[in-house]
């Protein structure tokens, strides 16, 4: 079952992502996905701290976090990693996290790029 909550949020998060595509914004610096991205993280630091008040059940935490926001990006799943890993305290983890995760993914669409 934990499958079809993800899923169905996921279908709604790339819808809700392909509708902020279609705003007619034709611009050098992507600013639509720097708006998807920081909304996404907005919206699962939203999620994080209502569903740990409210305790909500595991599958519309799933369905919301994992499906819902992973569909619109991915980086909001990026963005709550790192903030807890800074607010526990492992700066050192935190700083490799994100090093890591913007290099090794900028690397890998070159990489990508060239295998293609």
């Amino acid at each position: 079952m934990d499958f079809i909550f993800v899923g169905i949020g996921g279908a709604l998060g790339s819808m809700l992502r392909y509708a902020i595509s279609l705003i007619p914004y034709k611009q050098t610096f992507p600013l639509l996905t720097l708006i998807t991205n920081i909304c996404g993280a907005i919206l699962i630091g939203y999620i994080t701290g209502v569903a740990t008040k409210r305790n909500l059940p595991q599958h519309t935490i799933l369905s919301l976090k994992t499906g819902l926001c992973g569909g619109f990006t991915t980086f909001s799943t990026f963005s709550l990693e790192a903030y807890n890993l800074i607010q526990n305290g492992n700066y050192g983890y935190a700083c490799l996290y994100i090093l890591f995760s913007l290099g090794g993914c900028l690397i890998g669409v070159w990489g990508g790029m060239l295998l293609a």
